[in-house]
């Protein structure tokens, strides 16, 4: 025992001395089952896919990345249970995880506490502000700042919002307002619903009777599905352009029947029609380790360049120091992504990145109708400044000053 303490004790002091760390390990919280596997999956694929391409180029300050993964179930206490478990157990180096704001909102606490870098790889509501936290989804005020002012050119200036009766709803909906304000359109009608509805014909009425240009629709998973084919059954495609910002982030255009998809339009930070050798790479190297039978969503993309940018931070700081590694990313790192050239902003730790608008054809898929370079999360610098207020801990929502 004693011959084996004095050889650790030699191996941290050359780790000391070069700077090499003994070993790098991540943690991996996804949901592999439950409802939201659909998202889950392809992000914990994404990660896996992301750090077998860095080990297989060397690996990270000449050690092989380690990772750790655990199933949250697509139950939230998981959450917190696991990320104690990887911090004080498996003591990890960081940590990537969650899929709702809800299991973001459990996990920043931890690891601000345990001063653990944390990446949130999800298209989102907005206004996480968190030194340890990066966020490499889009928030909901970059793709509705470029969709609604788009819609209102192609359809009109009256909308009508259908959203989920939950934060994301209810703050996506804040910058619907805002952004047709600005725009010169006008919010004629908006119904939040509860998750459970499953029968649309009420709100169907509602639209009807309010005569929108355009349908602003939010619901989520199956209730998004359900919409969707309803508002189709009911005739009004025809007359009545609808967008979304989260339809097709996971895959509910495979889903849907060609009547009910067609035309529809959809506005995130990736679609894997996107044309540009960074993406072709990627495309490639999915569907050789997974397969060609799914489309990749924008929530995998997000998961390869939060992996990617904290492994160009480790390497630029020369250690997986917490402090260190995020003084890196707030030099104002980029990555060429799939999604194109993105850039973390320092004050926010939100991207800076390429919008897209895609429409839906009838084949179960879309193409890419117009993009916008370099949309600045704008609300999220405006609200957060990590770099002059570090100890900024906060989840700001529109209502707030």
């Amino acid at each position: 025992m004693k011959t084996r303490a004095i050889k650790i004790g030699l191996l941290a002091s050359v780790c000391l001395v070069t700077g090499v760390q003994a070993e790098v390990k991540i943690g991996a919280i996804y949901d592999l089952t439950g409802g939201l596997n659909i998202y889950g999956i392809q992000q914990n694929n994404a990660l896996k896919l992301a750090v077998d391409n860095i080990n297989s180029n060397g690996g990270l300050l000449g050690e092989q990345i380690q990772v750790v993964g655990y199933d949250a179930q697509s139950e939230l206490s998981k959450y917190t249970q696991y990320v104690n478990t990887a911090i004080l157990r498996d003591k990890i180096d960081a940590l990537f995880a969650g899929l709702t704001s809800s299991s973001r909102e459990a996990i920043r606490p931890i690891v601000r506490k345990a001063n653990i870098p944390y990446f949130y790889a999800s298209l989102y509501e907005g206004g996480a502000c968190d030194k340890q936290t990066f966020v490499t989804g889009t928030s909901a005020s970059q793709q509705l700042s470029v969709l609604i002012e788009w819609g209102i050119r192609k359809y009109g200036p009256k909308i009508y919002i259908m959203a989920p009766d939950y934060n994301f709803g209810t703050i996506s909906a804040h910058w619907v307002h805002e952004f047709a304000n600005q725009s010169g359109g006008e919010v004629v009608g908006e119904d939040f619903l509860a998750l459970t509805v499953t029968d649309y014909a009420p709100t169907i009425q509602k639209i009807q009777a309010a005569k929108p240009d355009f349908v602003v629709a939010l619901p989520v998973g199956a209730n998004q599905t359900g919409f969707l084919e309803q508002f189709a059954a009911a005739g009004l495609k025809e007359k009545i352009g609808v967008v979304s910002t989260n339809y097709g982030s996971g895959n509910q255009q495979v889903v849907v029947s060609p009547a009910a998809g067609k035309e529809l339009i959809a506005s995130q930070g990736y679609f894997q029609q996107v044309e540009n050798p960074a993406n072709a790479k990627f495309v490639e190297m999915w569907q050789a380790a997974y397969g060609d039978d799914t489309p990749i969503v924008s929530g995998a993309v997000d998961t390869w360049n939060a992996v990617n940018l904290w492994a160009q931070a480790v390497s630029q700081a020369g250690t997986t120091d917490a402090d260190e590694v995020i003084k890196a990313l707030e030099s104002g790192m980029t990555f060429d992504s799939p999604t194109g050239p993105v850039q973390l902003s320092p004050g926010s730790h939100h991207l800076i990145q390429t919008i897209f608008v895609a429409e839906g054809d009838d084949n179960h898929g879309f193409k890419i109708v117009d993009e916008f370079v370099g949309i600045k999360p704008t609300y999220e610098d405006q609200k957060c400044d990590l770099i002059e207020n570090p100890d900024l801990a906060k989840h700001f929502t529109p209502d707030q000053n």
